[in-house]
């Protein structure tokens, strides 16, 4: 076959694609074996969208494809597919790499070499994305992705349903394990949201790994993708390629006896949020597993980030953000839960109340920055006296505990050792007062019975030490 005349037969940017056939059935070098004239035009006119990312801006007839872009092993599956197993492949991606969105189809072709494989390759490049085409897809795909979008839209507990999707994703790939990790790039920092196994897995759990280095790898995987939209590593010869661009990594995956893996970062407004990945998954299956979530991981990104906009929201609204512990709101709700009965009210409680000495005259002599730094610092002793008790800061130098199935006698030591302390003029200064119950009674009680007994303790305290009442 005369394979330029052929090309020059298409309108779209189109080549012809070769791919060596090995006996054991792998590929050798895959190579784009003609050009028409729109798809030279791709790589040679500096004016066009794609020029900028061709590695080499001269095409050369049967030269290798990573003359012109990085190597790409989802790009060889999809050639691998087409040529060697006959299948027509049509995929919609925004790789990385590029500022464009490709809109692929791959034809297999006839061969008269038993050795060599041939497939032509059709693309269309758009700067946005069109929606049209991220719906033209299988209705095997359509249907997972549809199921996937109706669980998290509609669900009140979305961590009890991203286990559902992680698990229903696993269940697609036919992995043994799958893990939605997220990642935070400015704390450094990675942490599991969901998490699916086989029962008879032999692999540990994600928490098993994530140890102090483990975001070091989980930074590595952005380069490791390589500027395309995943990575898909399903035999020896991607994981040689795995080898040599992310060493560490698959020492690791070694380690842990992994064969096969499925990796998509999941990116809203252009921030990677974290990553779903699936182990040792069903490689006969790549196609419809790479299909499927490279849509999904779409929408459970977007989901992710609501989720997290809505915690930041949560902590915003109940936080203290000088002190970091929580907030008048948050006291107001809590003690609202227990009078109203949404929240059991405990058979053992304590209630504290904690007013900070001395604050009006450390901010009128020594101005309110400091004023700020005693406030943040007496947060820091009661988190440190009352590790287990609930933190409020209820007003502007008063703070309230409370204290759930904790002894009377535990936290009277602690608020007698606390007092004790605020009697040196060097030590952070409180007036306290306590009240416990085991009856379950009305905590307002309580509140109101603590509230009286801080008080008369700062009657004590100022005229023990008259000098120090503030002005």
């Amino acid at each position: 076959m005369d394979f330029q005349e052929y090309v020059d037969r298409f309108e779209p940017m189109t080549c012809i694609i070769s791919i060596e056939k090995l006996k054991d059935g792998g590929y050798g070098d895959i190579r784009i074996v003609a050009g028409n004239k729109a798809y030279v035009q791709s790589i040679e006119d500096p004016h066009h969208v794609s020029a900028s990312s061709m590695l080499d801006n001269k095409f050369i007839p049967n030269s290798l494809y990573e003359k012109y872009i990085p190597k790409d092993l989802n790009f060889e599956d999809s050639v691998y597919n087409a040529a060697v197993r006959k299948k027509i492949m049509h995929t919609y991606i925004h790789p990385e790499r590029y500022d464009f969105w490709i809109n692929m189809v791959m034809m297999p072709l006839a061969s008269d070499d038993p050795n060599m494989g041939y497939c032509s390759y059709s693309q269309e490049l758009t700067i946005t994305s069109d929606a049209d085409m991220m719906a033209n897809t299988s209705a095997e795909t359509a249907s997972a992705v549809i199921k996937t979008c109706i669980k998290l839209r509609s669900t009140e507990n979305f961590p009890k349903t991203i286990n559902e999707v992680i698990a229903d994703i696993r269940e697609l790939c036919g992995a043994d394990q799958c893990c939605i990790l997220l990642a935070d790039f400015k704390e450094r920092t990675c942490s599991v949201l969901a998490e699916a196994y086989l029962d008879n897995t032999r692999a540990k759990h994600m928490d098993y790994y994530i140890n102090e280095g483990f975001f070091e790898i989980v930074e590595s995987w952005s380069d490791t993708i390589a500027g395309s939209s995943c990575l898909i590593v399903q035999s020896e010869k991607d994981m040689q390629v795995l080898k040599e661009r992310n060493p560490v990594w698959h020492v690791s995956l070694i380690e842990a006896d992994i064969k096969s893996v499925v990796l998509f970062p999941l990116k809203h407004n252009n921030e990677i949020l974290g990553y779903i990945w699936a182990v040792d998954f069903d490689t006969s299956q790549t196609s419809k597993i790479k299909d499927t979530l490279e849509i999904t991981s779409y929408f459970i990104a977007s989901e992710i980030a609501n989720y997290q906009l809505l915690n930041k929201l949560e902590i915003l609204s109940s936080v203290d953000l000088l002190t970091g512990i929580y907030n008048r709101n948050a006291m107001n709700n809590r003690i609202f839960r227990f009078t109203s009965g949404k929240d059991p009210v405990p058979e053992r409680f304590g209630i504290i109340f904690a007013d900070l000495n001395g604050l009006k005259q450390k901010n009128d002599e020594e101005g309110h920055v400091e004023g700020d730094k005693l406030l943040k610092a007496a947060a820091a002793v009661l988190k440190e006296t009352f590790p287990e008790c609930e933190i409020y800061r209820a007003g502007g130098d008063e703070f309230m505990l409370i204290a759930i199935d904790v002894s009377e006698d535990s936290l009277s030591r602690r608020v007698e050792k606390l007092r004790k302390a605020s009697e040196d003029p060097k030590n952070i200064s409180f007036a306290l007062g306590l009240d416990c119950d085991e009856n379950g009674k009305d905590i307002r009680i309580a509140m109101r019975t603590a509230d009286e007994r801080m008080y008369e303790d700062k009657k004590r305290y100022y005229g023990k030490y008259p000098e120090r009442k503030r002005r």
